[in-house]
């Protein structure tokens, strides 16, 4: 295994890349190579095959895509794609599509085309028609392109797996090798990844022609202008924390990271709601619009950007002097790349993570990955909070004074006082009465929820009785909290099981990167031979479901759906054993003319 060499022996200049990829890099600003290009970008020029090992941030895109462009051949036009870029999330893979645009943009006869699930199959299957260059896409979505013979890799000469590791843990290791062997044999291969499982290694044995292997160690200490604070608070009790800390806290800009795209999108607007210039970015907001937000955020007119961890990546607004972590990331170096956002040129930065009490152990985590250890801090209390509110009210006041319209309005109350004999005080207070609107200008502390003791029960009382268990009149099986963030769960059934030879970690990866489900999401997962049943949030958003509805696993389209129960999972032709209920009485299901059809 070779370490890759010091980034500042060489510059972008010397590595051999083509004119006009480097003078996009360098028209970008970049000069020198991180450790991570220096060591793969001459390797892959010469044609060899690679397997990178670096952490997330280190630039390994770049790293790959600068010696794939500078070696296409776009004197032909596009047709048949030259090169394919897997990777596991369809953010990643719009995140690597428009890094590939960018480091092309003096190249204008090339072509990438972002292939992932949850988009329409037409804007895809009419590019591919028309011709590209560069494929970049999800495991998944290009398994079904191919089925449909609408992908075509005949003319394959570079193929990446991006973040490797993280794409076999989600359950795509059966595709990534099917994909695989559907390639010519000609091709270059260069496979990046965080760690090297066996698997991986088993994957780059079997699949790469002689790999010169690359490794990458990351610093993780954080940077030392950066204060790391957290506070400990339970999952619905996150947005009331972030409106008094957004009230107490002097920031100048803000990034709020959350784990899904979906909740950017809810948490921007109840900001906005409560009066916070917040607008959000994820991968599906088209890149036009993402650029108007951070062109707003740089010149001040936005203060708070919601985002995901990928939709943040490669920011930089020195503006930001304050991170929060909503969702508290269970990968460190994602902690690390967040909290680099601030602190930027030697300015002072804050970064404040939201903890649940189940998240407790990835504090010593973060402690030990870190170098440093994050303060507790305390819920801003209703004092402050108002104590910061009448401030502001009184700087309102202060700067409305040296406004020429004072004037005009002087004599405008001087009027009102003459023609209703009122005091001038009063006619103040009746003028901010209306300034301020039907909110209350000062924050009612709230009383600490008090918890309840569970009653003694006895036991005797709490077996189950006949119809308890599989109540038909339900729109669904009981919702229970889920164990880390106590939102309501609800068992769902999907058409895939044993038979299909699918694992739990198949059916979580493919409905995380499908439907944007965070690990959070999910609770219990029961593999059965014909069907599984899956512990989603209860109330799924529709954009959500609608994704997972065309989700498929092993290539079988999933037919997601409300679990009813086993005696409807017997009725449908699932599994179909007898059941034994209670008192060895036959399960309800057993008898058709006592089955009723499910509401709906």
């Amino acid at each position: 295994m070779d370490n890759a060499p010091a980034a500042d022996a060489l510059t972008f200049a010397e590595l051999g890349l083509a004119d006009g990829v480097l003078a996009a890099v360098t028209a970008a600003g970049y000069e020198t190579p991180s450790a991570i290009q220096a060591a793969t970008i001459p390797l892959l020029l010469q044609g060899r095959d690679v397997v990178g090992l670096a952490q997330t941030g280190t630039g390994k895109t770049a790293a790959f895509a600068l010696p794939i462009l500078s070696q296409l051949d776009l004197a032909v036009s596009a047709g048949a794609p030259q090169a394919l870029v897997l990777a596991p999330t369809r953010e990643l893979a719009l995140q690597v599509a428009e890094a590939f645009e960018g480091y092309a943009s003096q190249l204008p006869s090339l072509k990438v085309l972002p292939i992932y699930g949850g988009q329409g199959y037409g804007p895809q299957l009419t590019a591919l028609r028309r011709g590209v260059h560069v494929v970049v896409g999800t495991p998944g979505r290009i398994m079904d392109h191919l089925a449909k013979g609408t992908l075509d890799l005949s003319e394959l000469r570079f193929l990446v797996l991006d973040e490797a590791d993280e794409m076999l843990n989600m359950g795509f290791a059966e595709d990534v090798e099917t994909i695989l062997a559907d390639t010519p044999a000609t091709k270059q291969v260069a496979l990046f990844s965080a760690t090297m499982p066996p698997m991986i290694r088993k994957l780059s044995q079997k699949y790469l022609n002689d790999p010169e292997e690359v490794q990458v160690k990351s610093a993780t200490k954080t940077n030392a202008n950066i204060t790391q604070r957290y506070l400990m608070c339970s999952y619905p009790q996150k947005v009331d924390a972030l409106t008094r800390i957004l009230e107490v806290e002097n920031f100048e800009a803000m990034i709020v990271f959350t784990r899904t795209k979906s909740e950017t999108d809810s948490l921007a607007e109840k900001l906005r709601a409560r009066g916070f210039s917040a607008s959000a970015i994820n991968g599906d907001v088209a890149q036009v619009q993402r650029e108007k937000t951070v062109n707003q955020l740089k010149d001040g007119s936005l203060d708070i950007l919601v985002a995901t961890d990928v939709a943040a990546r490669g920011l930089d607004v020195e503006r930001i002097s304050h991170v929060i972590n909503y969702d508290l990331p269970t990968d460190l170096e994602a902690y690390v790349h967040r909290i680099g956002r601030t602190g930027r040129a030697g300015r002072k930065g804050d970064a404040i993570s939201f903890v649940t009490p189940r998240e407790r152990y990835l504090l010593k985590a973060i402690e030990k990955h870190t170098k440093a250890a994050p303060v507790e801090m305390k819920l801003p209390s209703a004092d402050e909070v108002n104590a910061t509110r009448l401030s502001r009210f009184d700087d309102g006041i202060t700067a409305a004074l040296s406004d020429e319209k004072v004037a005009f309005f002087r004599d405008v109350v001087s009027h009102y006082v003459r023609e209703h004999n009122v005091p001038e005080l009063d006619v103040a207070a009746a003028l901010a009465v209306v300034l301020n609107g039907a909110a209350p200008l000062l924050l009612e502390d709230q009383p600490e929820p008090v918890r309840r003791e569970r009653p003694v029960r006895d036991d005797r009382d709490e077996r189950p009785q006949r119809g308890d268990r599989f109540d038909r009149d339900r729109p669904g099986r009981d919702a229970r909290p889920n164990r880390d963030n106590g939102q309501p769960m609800q068992q769902y059934r999907i058409e895939v099981g044993k038979r299909h030879r699918v694992e739990p970690r198949q059916v979580v990866g493919a409905l995380a990167n499908e439907g944007g489900l965070r690990r959070q999401d999910f609770g219990n997962i029961t593999i059965k031979e014909h069907f599984s049943i899956v512990e989603l949030p209860q109330d799924l958003d529709p954009a959500i479901w609608a994704a997972l509805e065309q989700t498929r696993i092993s290539g079988k389209l999933i037919e997601l759906s409300v679990d009813k129960g086993p005696n409807l999972s017997a009725a449908r032709g699932g599994d179909r054993r007898p059941r034994r209920d209670f008192g060895d009485k036959p399960a309800y299901g057993g008898d058709k003319s006592r089955t009723r059809k499910p509401r709906h």
